[in-house]
C-alpha cells in the first residue's frame, strides 16, 4: 500500500513537472525580431581580413565578437555573413582564391586580453557565405591562421592558440587534407603553448613557418613567455617541423609571443617581431633558418605590448618596408633597422589588429583596429573610417524614461555612450545621434534619475565621473580613502544608483562606497567584502613584458545590487567568489557564497540582480570562464542566501553566463545572456530556448527591461545595441502557458503606447537621400505595433480581420491581415477608415484622436480582444479646447469627403457602364452600333466634363494638377489633417468654407446629369431592346 501511494505521488509530481514545463517553440515567433540600433560610429575591434585578389573591392572582415562581414564595393556598405556559427568570433578568414565562394574561417581571437572572446571551431562555405558547414576544432578555442594550399584547396593548415585561461591540449598546428573532414596535429609542444602565428612561402605552399607561444592568464594575474615559445619551419606542407634556435640567430632564453612576415618581393627575405628579455626585430635572408637582430634592443617604435598584437607586415613590392601594428602602427624603410610612425591615433583609432596590403597595389591598405575598420588608397596620407559596422563591444546598459526613452553604455576602448531607442527624425538612428560622454575604455554608466542631463560614467580601474552632457563638464569623483588605504578598483569596477533613494548612488572598490552628493563625498559603509587574498594582487603582470593596465586588477567588487523593495538590503559579488549582503545599510554584512552548491570556489560574480517582488529575493551570475570554466551558473535564493537554487547549467545553454534579468511583471518570464547569444524562459527557468529569431550567438553582455515600454534593451560585446521591442506577447506565454495559448485560435495582446509624434527632417543630410554608406539602426515608428497569435497552418497565410475601436466601441478602422502560424506583428498608423474604402483616393480617413483604444482581432467565429493607448506628441503642448474643436472640424471634413467621394463614385460607375454598352453593341449588335455608340460617346464626354471639375485631369504626358477642381479644394482642407494635435487656423477655417460652399452646387450638378442625361441614355439603349444597362 505504501508502495503504490509513493509511486502515485512520483507519477503525480512527474505530471505537473510537466505542465509547469512551457518551453518556448521560437520558430513561432519571426516576426518578434530585435532591432540592431547602432551605434555604428564607435565600431570596434577587427580581427582579420581577407580580400578576393582578382576583385579587391570584394573585402571579408573578421571582428573580435561581432561575426564576419562581407563588401561588395569596396567598403561603401556591409553584410554580415555569419550569425548562424556558434560562435560571433573571428580570428581567421582565408578566401580560396582559385575559386573564391570557398571561404574558411576560424573562430576565436588570437588577441588574447582580458576582454578577449572565445571560439567555437572552423567553418567553411563553398557559396559565399549562404551556409556554412561546420568542421571541427572546436576546442582549440582560437584559430588564429588559416593558410589555404592554392594548388589544392583540400589541403589547410590551421594555427590553434588555444584558450590563455587554462592548459589546452588542443593547441597547435592542425592540418587536413580532405577539406576538413579529417584533421591531424602536426606540430604541439604542451599544454600552455599554442600558435601564435603561421605564414607561409609565397613562392612555395609546402614551406611554412610557424609561432609557437607559451602564455597563460589569470583573473589577477597574466604571464607571456616560457621554454614553449620559438620559430618552427615545415618544408613538406606542415607535417614536419624543425625548430629555429639562439644557436640560428634567435636570443637566448625565454621568448614569448612572435609576430612572423615574408616578403613577398624576396621569399628569402622574413621577418620576425620576437618577444624576449629584450625585444626586437630579426630578419633572415635565407628564408628563415637563420636569423640575425636588426632593431635596436628595446625600441619601442617596434611596439610595445607584444601579447596583445605583434603581428607584421611586410610591403609586397619592397622587401625592406615593414609595417609592425601596435597600439599605433610604425613602418621600417631599411629592413628593419630603424622605425618611424605610419599611422597616429591623431585619425585613425589605437590599437590595431588586422591589416592587408594590396599585392600589386600596396597603396591600398585596410587597417582592423579596436575601433574598427579604416582603409587608405594613397599608402597613409588620407585615411577613410567606415560608419557603418555596429561592432561595439558594451559592456553595461541603461535606460532613461524620456520619451523616446534613451539608452546608456560604455565601450571597449571607445568611452561611454547615449542615444536614442528610436528616432522621430526622417532617416532612421544614425551615428550622429549617439553622443559620447566619456573616453577611455568605457565601462557601467548610468543617468540620474532626478535629471538624466547628469550622470556617471566610468573608466578603466575605478576611474569615476560624474557628467554634464550639455555643457560636457566632467568631474572626476572617484573615492579616495580618508586613511589613505590603497583602493582597489576592478577593471570593469560596479556602480549603481539606489532604486529606492534616488539621491544615492554606490561604487565598489574592496569596499562598498556611498555618496548622496553626486560624488563630491563618500562614506565608505562595508569592511573589506573580498577574500583580500595578497597572492592576488601583484600588479606586475605580463610576463616578459610588464603589461599594467588595471586589466587584472583582483579582489575587488565586481557586482552591486541594492534592493528596489526594502530601504538597506544591498547584495555585493566579488571577483575573487564572494556574495555578500546586508540587510541594514552596510552596518552589518553576511558572506552566503557558501551556500550555493556546485559553484567552484572563487568563481567571478559578474551580476547580483535583487527580485522586483521580495527584497529576500536574488539572482546571481556567475562567469568562471576565466578559470577555464565555461559552464553556464546563474543561482536564485528567495531567503537573503541561507539556500539557493541552480537556475541554469550546461544542458540549458552553451557559454559562460554574462548576464540575467527577470522581467519586473511577470516573474516566471526570464532571460539569460550567454557568450553565444540570448536564451528566455517562461517557466521560471525550468526550460530555456535560444532566440534566434534575428538574433546570432552574439555575447550579451548586458540586459535591461524598459518599465515602460516592456523592451528588452540588450548591451552586446561585439554588436553594439539590440532592443527586443514589446515583450509582452512573451509575458502572456508564461502567465498563460504555452499549450494554453497554442490551443487559441486567436490570442490578441496588449500593445505598446503609441504617438501622434510629428517625424522632423534629419540632420545634417536630407533625409534618405544620402547613398548606401550611411549607417541607418533599425527604427521602430510612434505608431502602434499591433501583435497577435494566431494559430494556423505551417506552410500557409490565411485572412485574419483586425478592428480598432474607440472608446465607445464604434469600428474606426478594419485591417484585413494576412496571418501565419504563431505571432503576427505589424503597424497600425493610427488613421481610420475612409467615408468609402471602395473608392480609391478617399479611402484612408482622418488619424485619430489620443485615448483608449480597443484591438479586436477575428478568425471566423473566434475573437479576442487588446488595448491600445494614443498619446499625443509628448513635446507639444496640446489644450484639450482646440482639440475638441478640432474633433469637430475632422468629423465636418469627413463629411464632405463622403460626399466627393460618393460624386466620383457614380461618375465613374456611369461611364463604366456606357463603356461596356459601346464594347458590346460593337461585338453583339453590329448593325446598330454606329447610333448607339456615338450617342455613348456624347454621354462619356458630359461626363467626363463633369468628373474633371471634380477631379484633376491626367496630363497627356508629363505631370499636371489643376488647383481650381473640387478636389484640390478638399486637399487644402485635408492639409489642416496632418496632425491631430495642431489648432485650426483661420485658413483653415476658410478652407472648409469654400469646399463647403463648393460641394452643393457640384451636387446639383451631378444629380441632374445622372437623372436627366444619364437616364434618358439608358432608356434610348433600353429602348432599342438592347437592355445592357440595368435599373439599379
Amino acid at each position: 500500500m505504501n508502495k503504490k501511494i509513493l509511486f502515485t505521488l512520483i507519477v503525480f509530481i512527474g505530471l505537473l513537472g510537466s505542465v509547469s514545463a512551457q518551453k518556448i517553440d521560437i520558430s513561432l515567433l519571426e516576426d518578434m525580431k530585435p532591432r540592431s540600433i547602432g551605434p555604428a560610429g564607435a565600431s570596434g575591434r577587427i580581427t582579420a581580413f581577407d580580400v578576393e585578389l582578382n576583385n579587391p573591392d570584394i573585402i571579408y572582415a573578421g571582428t573580435a565578437a561581432g561575426g564576419l562581414w562581407l563588401s561588395e564595393n569596396g567598403g561603401s556598405t556591409w553584410d554580415v555573413l555569419f550569425d548562424d556559427g556558434k560562435s560571433a568570433s573571428i580570428g581567421s578568414i582565408a578566401i580560396n582564391q582559385n575559386n573564391p565562394n570557398e571561404i574558411w574561417v576560424g573562430t576565436g581571437e588570437g588577441n588574447p586580453r582580458n576582454s578577449m572572446n572565445n571560439g567555437a571551431g572552423i567553418y567553411k562555405t563553398i557559396d559565399k557565405g549562404r551556409t556554412w558547414e561546420f568542421l571541427g576544432l572546436e576546442r582549440t578555442n582560437g584559430i588564429h591562421r588559416i593558410i589555404l594550399n592554392p594548388n589544392d584547396p583540400k589541403i589547410a593548415v590551421v594555427a590553434a592558440t588555444g584558450t590563455p585561461w587554462g592548459e589546452n591540449p588542443e593547441r597547435g598546428i592542425y592540418k587536413t587534407t580532405d577539406g576538413g573532414k579529417t584533421w591531424t596535429k602536426t606540430l604541439y609542444i604542451d599544454v600552455k603553448t599554442g600558435a601564435a602565428d603561421l605564414v607561409v612561402d609565397p613562392s612555395n605552399p609546402n614551406k611554412l613557418i610557424a609561432a609557437m607561444w607559451e602564455h597563460r592568464r589569470w583573473p589577477w594575474f597574466f604571464n607571456s613567455g616560457g621554454a614553449g615559445s620559438g620559430i618552427f619551419v615545415s618544408l613538406d606542407g606542415g607535417d614536419t617541423w624543425n625548430r629555429r634556435t639562439a644557436e640560428d640567430g634567435l636570443p637566448k632564453g625565454d621568448l614569448g609571443r612572435i609576430g612572423l612576415a615574408f616578403a613577398p618581393s624576396d621569399p628569402n627575405r622574413v621577418y620576425a617581431y620576437v618577444e624576449s628579455k629584450s625585444n626586437a626585430i630579426f630578419r633572415s635572408d635565407d628564408g628563415g633558418f637563420n636569423w640575425q637582430q636588426v632593431s635596436k634592443d628595446g625600441d619601442r617604435n617596434i611596439g610595445g605590448r607584444p601579447f596583445y598584437y605583434a603581428d607584421i607586415y611586410v610591403d609586397p613590392i619592397n622587401e625592406n618596408r615593414i609595417y609592425s601594428i601596435h597600439s599605433t602602427v610604425t613602418v621600417s624603410e631599411d629592413g628593419g633597422k630603424t622605425w618611424g610612425s605610419f599611422v597616429s591615433g591623431g585619425k585613425v583609432h589605437t590599437d590595431h589588429h588586422a591589416w592587408w596590403i594590396h599585392p600589386e597595389d600596396p597603396s591600398f591598405i585596410l587597417d582592423g583596429h579596436d575601433g574598427g575598420l579604416t582603409y587608405t588608397r594613397d599608402r597613409g596620407k588620407n585615411w577613410h573610417f567606415v560608419t557603418s559596422l555596429p561592432l561595439t563591444q558594451f559592456y553595461h546598459v541603461r535606460v532613461d524614461n524620456d520619451i523616446p526613452y534613451n539608452i546608456y553604455g560604455g565601450a571597449q576602448d571607445n568611452g561611454s555612450w547615449r542615444g536614442p531607442s528610436q528616432s522621430w527624425f526622417r532617416g532612421g538612428i544614425r551615428n550622429f545621434y549617439w553622443q559620447r560622454l566619456s573616453t577611455g575604455d568605457g565601462f557601467d554608466m548610468a543617468p540620474d534619475p532626478r535629471d538624466n542631463r547628469y550622470g556617471w560614467s566610468m573608466g578603466q580601474g575605478g576611474n569615476l565621473n560624474y557628467y554634464d552632457r550639455v555643457t560636457g563638464l566632467m568631474n572626476k569623483v572617484r573615492p579616495v580613502h580618508p586613511e589613505g588605504v590603497a583602493l582597489r578598483f576592478n577593471w570593469n569596477a560596479a556602480l549603481e544608483v539606489d532604486k529606492i533613494d534616488k539621491s544615492v548612488a554606490y561604487y565598489g572598490s574592496q569596499f562598498l562606497h556611498k555618496t548622496n552628493d553626486r560624488g563630491a563625498s563618500w562614506e565608505i559603509i562595508s569592511p573589506d567584502l573580498t577574500t583580500n587574498d595578497p597572492a592576488k594582487q601583484d600588479y606586475k603582470s605580463g610576463g616578459l613584458t610588464y603589461d599594467n593596465t588595471a586589466a587584472e586588477n583582483h579582489t575587488t567588487i565586481s557586482a552591486i545590487g541594492p534592493s528596489p523593495k526594502q530601504a538597506g538590503v544591498i547584495w555585493v559579488g566579488t571577483d575573487d567568489g564572494n556574495v555578500q549582503v546586508t540587510q541594514d545599510g552596510g552596518k552589518t554584512w553576511n558572506n552566503v557564497v557558501s551556500n550555493m552548491k556546485g559553484l567552484p570556489a572563487n568563481a567571478w560574480i559578474t551580476q547580483v540582480q535583487p527580485s522586483e517582488y521580495d527584497a529576500a529575493e536574488a539572482f546571481v551570475v556567475i562567469d568562471n570562464h576565466r578559470m577555464h570554466d565555461w559552464t553556464p551558473y546563474v543561482y536564485h535564493t528567495k531567503n537573503f542566501g541561507r539556500t539557493w537554487t541552480r537556475l541554469v547549467d550546461d544542458t540549458d545553454m552553451r557559454g559562460a553566463t554574462l548576464s540575467f534579468v527577470q522581467d519586473p511583471i511577470e516573474p516566471k518570464l526570464m532571460f539569460t545572456g550567454t557568450e553565444f547569444g540570448l536564451w528566455v524562459s517562461v517557466d521560471a527557468g525550468t526550460t530555456w530556448s535560444q532566440w534566434t529569431n534575428g538574433y546570432g550567438s552574439i555575447p550579451t553582455q548586458d540586459m535591461v527591461i524598459h518599465p515602460r515600454e516592456h523592451d528588452l534593451v540588450i548591451a552586446t560585446f561585439g554588436r553594439s545595441f539590440w532592443v527586443l521591442d514589446d515583450i509582452r506577447p512573451l509575458r502572456a506565454m508564461a502567465t498563460m502557458g504555452m499549450k494554453n495559448l497554442m490551443d487559441k485560435q486567436v490570442q490578441a495582446f496588449d500593445a505598446p503606447d503609441a504617438y501622434k509624434a510629428f517625424i522632423g527632417e534629419s540632420f545634417g543630410y536630407r533625409a534618405n537621400l544620402v547613398g548606401d554608406a550611411i549607417f541607418e539602426g533599425d527604427n521602430r515608428s510612434p505608431n502602434a505595433m499591433i501583435s497577435f497569435y494566431f494559430k494556423g497552418k505551417d506552410d500557409k497565410t490565411e485572412r485574419v480581420k483586425v478592428e480598432i475601436l474607440d472608446d465607445k466601441g464604434v469600428v474606426i478602422k478594419t485591417i484585413n491581415q494576412n496571418a501565419k502560424n504563431g505571432l503576427n506583428r505589424f503597424e497600425w498608423r493610427l488613421d481610420s477608415d475612409g467615408a468609402n474604402p471602395s473608392a480609391g483616393r478617399f479611402s484612408r480617413g482622418p488619424d485619430v484622436f489620443p485615448g483608449k483604444y480597443t484591438i479586436r482581432v477575428s478568425y471566423k467565429n473566434e475573437k479576442s480582444e487588446a488595448k491600445v493607448n494614443v498619446f499625443p506628441d509628448p513635446r507639444i503642448e496640446v489644450n484639450t479646447q482646440d482639440m475638441i474643436a478640432k474633433r469637430v472640424f475632422m468629423e465636418k471634413y469627413n463629411e464632405l469627403q463622403s460626399k466627393v467621394s460618393s460624386m466620383t463614385t457614380d461618375l465613374r460607375n456611369a461611364k463604366a457602364a456606357v463603356e461596356k454598352v459601346n464594347a458590346r453593341v460593337r461585338e453583339e449588335q453590329k448593325t446598330v452600333a454606329d447610333p448607339v455608340v456615338k450617342r455613348g460617346q456624347e454621354m462619356i464626354k458630359a461626363i467626363d466634363e463633369l468628373y474633371y471639375q471634380i477631379s484633376s485631369k491626367p496630363a497627356p504626358q508629363g505631370s499636371y494638377s489643376d488647383r481650381t477642381v473640387l478636389s484640390a479644394k478638399l486637399s487644402l482642407v485635408r492639409g489642416a489633417m496632418q496632425s491631430v494635435q495642431l489648432p485650426i487656423t483661420k485658413n483653415d477655417e476658410t478652407a472648409m468654407k469654400l469646399i463647403e460652399a463648393a460641394i452643393p452646387p457640384m451636387e446639383a450638378k451631378v444629380k441632374a446629369l445622372l437623372g436627366n442625361d444619364f437616364a434618358a441614355y439608358k432608356n434610348y439603349v433600353n429602348g432599342l431592346g438592347l437592355k445592357l444597362i440595368s435599373d439599379k
